[in-house]
């Protein structure tokens, strides 16, 4: 029978991992089982999860109502084919979607992942110009420190130069980016709107849409931007008729203390990606949805026809419990519970702000980002984060935690307090002036 360490040797042997080299020596733990907002490792030890598996396990682990759905879809149907047939998972899905994204959104398409999702909202974007009469429209415009997934066309209009993707340039499609905006604690001047509305001045003839992630910029740096940025943004859009897309597939159902990172500037887009929380992180599956007159519009381009199809599209195991973590969102008072999870990480967190290794700390809803003053993370960071029995995951030179809100009042503080006490230590060991 395989033990723990016979699944690791292999996995080292011959399993890649996200942004890892094959055969890494990067620290690896075996997972035997999770529940609520704790994984139990393969060695007994069970760490409070500050993760949410990516942002995306809102309900924790086993959460019996999730577990429920699961099962009795299962015991129907896994899946068929979304080409020519249907099901009521994903009707019912898209009713319930519909009614809880901005009004200007009346289409669903399901999609396999939130890169796929973006990858669709670009198609359409350019179809739709393309049935608009307007074909030359192919480019995008966006903002710095963006991230918006892995595949092709989702990578060009992540950050070129600060993100993960710069050993792709020259092969990825040319976009148009302005310059980030300040952080919400930081003075704005007005100079990133103004170069913002430069770009459209300038290329708005080429230029499909707008995407950017409203409020908070995830894996381009956990930045938090002022809500009158977007609303501005939006404006210009209006201004210039470009179509605006946000990608929500981050910031969707409560993480930022909103159920959608564009209710803070009450912005409505034209198209709209979701994902991650969608199914409260039980299976993968994503949405882009779009505004009835762009959906029109592509149905009269030369294609006739949106040009997607996955083989997965709505997924029915993924539709039904997607609907049932909707639903157990919807029935609580998820708003009261996120800001006091924000209430809670902000008070953890503050002590960071006097180790002269941080550079700032920044909080809102369930998201909690320390910064660090150096460029990449201390050696043995994650280690230390779980000797401390927390699963927090740093990159670049940021520790930010975003829990499952069914976290325990008296877990987020392990959560804080651990980020805080390994800093101590590093700063300790480092001196007091770090690089």
């Amino acid at each position: 029978m395989p033990t723990p360490t016979d699944w690791l040797k292999y996995d080292r042997d011959h399993i890649w991992h996200p942004y890892a080299a094959v055969h890494s020596d990067a620290p690896l733990w075996a997972v035997v089982g999770a529940e609520g907002a704790e994984i139990e490792l393969a060695d007994g030890r069970r760490l409070i999860d500050g993760m949410a598996s990516w942002w995306s396990v809102i309900h924790g682990y086993r959460h019996p109502v999730l577990d429920k759905a699961l099962k009795a879809q299962v015991d129907r149907f896994a899946h068929v084919m979304f080409g020519g047939l249907t099901h009521e998972p994903a009707v019912r899905l898209a009713q319930r979607l519909l009614q809880i994204v901005p009004d200007s959104l009346h289409h669903a398409f399901f999609a396999d992942s939130g890169s796929v999702a973006v990858e669709v909202a670009l198609k359409m974007a350019i179809q739709c110009w393309d049935g608009r009469g307007q074909p030359q429209r192919k480019a995008f415009l966006t903002i710095r420190n963006g991230y918006h997934g892995d595949t092709f066309g989702a990578m060009s209009v992540c950050d070129p130069e600060n993100g993960m993707h710069t050993l792709f340039q020259g092969f990825l499609p040319s976009q148009y980016f302005a310059p980030a905006p300040p952080l919400r604690n930081e003075p704005d001047d007005g100079s990133a709107l103004e170069a913002f509305e430069q770009q459209l001045q300038r290329h708005g003839d080429e230029i499909a849409a707008v995407i950017l992630e409203p409020i908070v910029q995830g894996a381009g740096g956990m930045r938090i931007y002022r809500p009158e940025y977007l609303r501005e943004v939006a404006a210009l859009c209006r201004r210039y008729d470009t179509l605006l897309i946000l990608d929500e597939i981050a910031t969707g159902f409560g993480r930022t203390g909103e159920l959608f990172g564009c209710h803070h500037a009450d912005v409505e887009p034209d198209i709209m990606c979701v994902g991650k929380a969608l199914t409260g992180g039980y299976m993968t599956l994503a949405a882009t949805l779009v505004s009835d007159e762009v959906a029109t519009d592509i149905c009269r381009s030369d294609a006739g026809a949106l040009m997607h199809g996955p083989t997965f599209m709505a997924n029915p195991l993924a539709c039904s419990v997607a609907l049932a973590s909707i639903d157990l969102l919807l029935a609580q008072d998820w708003q009261a519970r996120v800001q006091t999870m924000e209430q809670q990480i902000s008070h953890g967190l503050a002590p960071c702000r006097d180790l002269p290794i941080v550079r700032d700390v920044r909080v809102i809803g369930s998201i909690g980002v320390v910064e660090l003053t150096t460029n990449e993370l201390p050696p043995g960071l994650q280690e230390s984060l779980v000797a401390a029995g927390v699963w927090i995951r740093p990159f670049r030179n940021l520790v930010y935690i975003m829990p499952p809100y069914v976290i325990r009042d008296e877990q987020l503080p392990v959560l804080t307090g651990a980020i805080f006490a390994v800093l101590s230590n590093l700063q300790s060991t480092r001196g007091d002036n770090p690089p």
